[in-house]
């Protein structure tokens, strides 16, 4: 079970980090890949993703929990989705706690349960989860420093 953690001080108040990351209509702004939010409320949306050939991809989200503004938790809906084959979860934790005066302490927490033979790549579903973190984090940055 590929389970990947990142955590970065983002020079941002922590309920402006919340406002961000709670409302699924802008996750296009700091989320790789994401081209637009469809269907969008705070309880679930699709994600639609553009794949490095360009195709777009949807995604279906349902938020699990949310603790404003502390930690937000949300699940990607796999059954009858082209995710179904390699996954049977995927979940996103973040936290966000006050670093003193630096900002925020922001922590991203991915857990994907893999099926069938993609088990056997667990260590490339852990690289790649490192990367789109990565990104995230980078995308919340620039996000709180326009």
């Amino acid at each position: 079970m590929p389970t990947v953690t990142r955590s970065r001080t983002i020079a941002a108040d922590r309920q402006e980090l919340w406002d961000l990351i709670s409302d699924p209509s802008l996750l296009p702004r700091w989320w790789p890949d994401v081209v637009r939010v469809e269907d969008a409320t705070p309880l679930a949306w699709t994600k639609v993703l553009s794949t490095p050939k360009g195709a777009a991809v949807r995604a279906d989200f349902t938020r699990l929990a949310a603790d404003e503004p502390s930690s937000l938790r949300w699940r990607q809906e796999l059954d009858e989705s082209p995710f179904e084959r390699i996954m049977s979860e995927n979940v996103l934790e973040i936290s966000l706690e006050p670093d003193g005066d630096a900002g925020t302490r922001v922590q991203m927490r991915s857990v994907q349960k893999l099926s069938g033979y993609s088990r056997l790549g667990g260590f490339m579903f852990r690289r790649a989860m490192r990367g789109k973190l990565e990104q995230a984090l980078d995308g919340l940055e620039r996000e709180c420093a326009a």
